[in-house]
């Protein structure tokens, strides 16, 4: 096969003409569609490890790839031990693939259109009571009072994860400037670059000053800019970091073990469940669709039913 000097040529063509298609992808993906560094990054590297294996061998060209290569690359994965939610994920990154390589004219047809995915189990998600979020802010603020800048910084963290339910890529990013405290409110850069502003409390507040009076001015290099929250290396502080953080702080005595984004969750069912109507929650959070959000409502309406049969003789 290899001996065929057309077949080797059409393979240097077919090859640089996807990783051109990729490359023209990626771009799109972060001018055109304004998502995350990290959400291009996902995309690309979903579309990358399925040409890699579509296109390998025969070097198969972009418009000759059908839908049974691509349910077979499906396949391998999931023969492979790789979740529903990741298959699903995947799923996703091709189909947006393929829809633009036909919409741009790379390719004249769209092989992935009719391109199952798993369908993702909707399980609840983990969420703090009250009480158990108030500790953990409680724990947090306790552990800082020595002034130590780790502990000042995980204190801020918690505390606008949780009294704004932004998304822990979304802390991370936050600037100086982002944060006004004389108004208690937050500029934040969303999914899709989609700038919101969202209040947060009092307690939040005074975990910031501390931090900007104690903490940060020890940390800081100029390699932080103007990053709100800085690492022990004097950069700004990455989401891994952060999530570490937040595991530290839960995970034992009245507080369960909680991510980031259950700390959104949690969030999220406490201001429905004090009386905040849907729309507001979802600008809060920043989602596009009000759908999204509804899935709070069910969350709260489970914990309501867990209690009830918990506590009624007759339930």
């Amino acid at each position: 096969m290899t001996d065929d000097p057309t077949r080797v040529a059409r393979g240097h063509r077919t090859v640089a003409d996807a990783a051109r298609a990729l490359a023209a992808f990626e771009e799109h993906l972060a001018v055109e569609r304004g998502l995350t560094e990290h959400s291009v990054r996902a995309y690309v590297g979903d579309v990358r490890g399925m040409l890699e294996q579509v296109t390998a061998g025969e070097a198969t060209a972009l418009e000759d790839v059908e839908l049974s290569d691509l349910r077979a690359w499906l396949a391998g994965l999931a023969a492979a031990g790789q979740s529903r939610a990741s298959l699903a994920r995947r799923g996703a990154s091709v189909r947006a693939f393929f829809a633009w390589t036909r919409r741009t004219g790379r390719t004249g047809t769209d092989p992935a259109a009719r391109l199952a995915s798993p369908r993702v189990d909707r399980t609840l998600p983990v969420v703090l009571d009250v009480a158990s979020a108030t500790a953990m802010m409680e724990r947090a603020r306790t552990a800082a009072t020595d002034g130590a800048p780790s502990d000042l910084r995980a204190w801020v963290a918690v505390e606008l994860m949780y009294g704004t339910g932004m998304r822990v890529g979304e802390l991370a990013a936050l600037d100086l400037d982002d944060l006004d405290l004389g108004t208690r409110s937050a500029r934040v850069m969303g999914k899709g670059r989609k700038e919101r502003v969202v209040p947060f409390g009092v307690p939040a507040a005074d975990a910031v000053r501390r931090w900007l009076a104690d903490g940060r001015p020890d940390l800081w290099t100029a390699r932080a800019g103007d990053a709100l929250l800085v690492g022990d290396r004097g950069g700004r502080w990455d989401q891994r970091q952060v999530r570490q953080a937040v595991h530290r702080l839960s995970g034992t005595g009245s507080v369960p073990d909680v991510s980031p984004h259950g700390l959104r969750h949690s969030a999220a069912t406490h201001l429905l469940e004090g009386g905040s109507d849907l729309r507001s929650v979802q600008e809060i959070l920043g989602h596009s669709s009000l759908g999204t959000t509804e899935r709070y409502t069910h969350v709260s309406a489970e914990r309501l039913r867990s209690s009830f049969e918990q506590a009624f003789p007759r339930a």
